[in-house]
């Protein structure tokens, strides 16, 4: 079992220095998108220079920083090991980007691995993200997470909604765009929730549709079919503002899979029922 202890506030420093970098990267870019080379990973799944430009820049601060630390990187890669690891996404949304719409983030998590011992608790039980930070440089928000230590926007404490019904909230989601194994199932859930909600917006970054989960703006959130990056860091975001965020077959100790669902404590069941019926009864 591992003895070594984490310095969660020194990592939390580090990531947001590495979250400015990045993103200082993609702004440069975003002046000169025509000039981009893009690539294709597969089908709607596009990289960029700015991705890869964003993503050397944040590694070269947490690999000088966190040298013990594993890293899980969209566009390089990397291994989950030691005591814990990065999950960093450079550019999450980056269609919206590409596009010139701005919404899109940076987004850097660290997940502490089972057996990992934090200050003034005993060793994890199981993996549990204990960092993230989303930054938005569009609007200049940066939405901040410590494990057991709360949330902040721009270093205000936030919280979720307080709305305690589906049919007074306001949800947000992401339709299939690249992985249609699932389209069955989520289909009759939009459907479902455009019946049974106040409305369902689809702005096209996870990572700011699980950052505005825990500031309120959205009562709750639900989405299947994205990578660990994507939502590591906002998964933090919720659950340190107040809420709930889980892996929607309930398999995972966090949403490892990409399949999550995230709300207030009220609406946390409703929404399962939601996302999850559907789900268990296409598998």
């Amino acid at each position: 079992m591992k003895t070594e202890s984490l310095h969660l506030g020194e990592h939390l420093e580090t990531a947001v220095r590495a979250a400015h970098a990045g993103a200082a990267l993609l702004q440069s870019h975003a002046h000169r998108r025509s000039d981009l080379v893009i690539d294709k990973k597969a089908r709607n799944d596009l990289v960029s220079q700015a991705d890869r430009d964003a993503e050397r820049a944040i590694l070269d601060i947490l690999v000088t920083d966190t040298p013990h630390l594993g890293i899980v990187a969209e566009e390089s890669g990397g291994d989950a090991q030691g005591l814990a690891s990065w999950f960093i996404d450079p550019l999450d949304g980056t269609t919206n980007f590409l596009h010139g719409i701005p919404h899109y983030a940076v987004s850097i998590a660290l997940v502490a691995h089972a057996g990992t011992v934090l200050p003034g608790s005993g060793p994890l039980e199981k993996d549990t993200p204990v960092i993230g930070v989303v930054y938005d440089p569009c609007r200049e928000e940066l939405f901040t997470a410590l494990h057991d230590s709360g949330a902040w926007l721009n270093g205000h404490r936030i919280r979720c909604s307080s709305t305690d019904t589906l049919a007074e909230s306001l949800l947000a989601t992401g339709l299939p765009f690249r992985d249609f194994s699932f389209y069955d199932a989520y289909m009759p859930t939009l459907a479902n929730a455009m019946h049974s909600t106040r409305g369902v917006r689809r702005c096209g970054s996870a990572a700011l549709d699980l950052a505005w989960t825990a500031c309120g703006r959205y009562d709750g959130y639900w989405e299947m079919g994205l990578a660990p990056w994507d939502v590591a860091a906002g998964t933090l975001l919720v659950r340190e503002a107040g809420g709930v965020a889980e892996d929607i077959r309930h398999e995972t100790p966090w949403p490892i899979g990409g399949y999550i669902y995230a709300s207030n404590p009220h609406l946390a069941g409703p929404l399962y029922q939601l996302a999850g019926a559907q789900l268990q009864n296409n598998t």
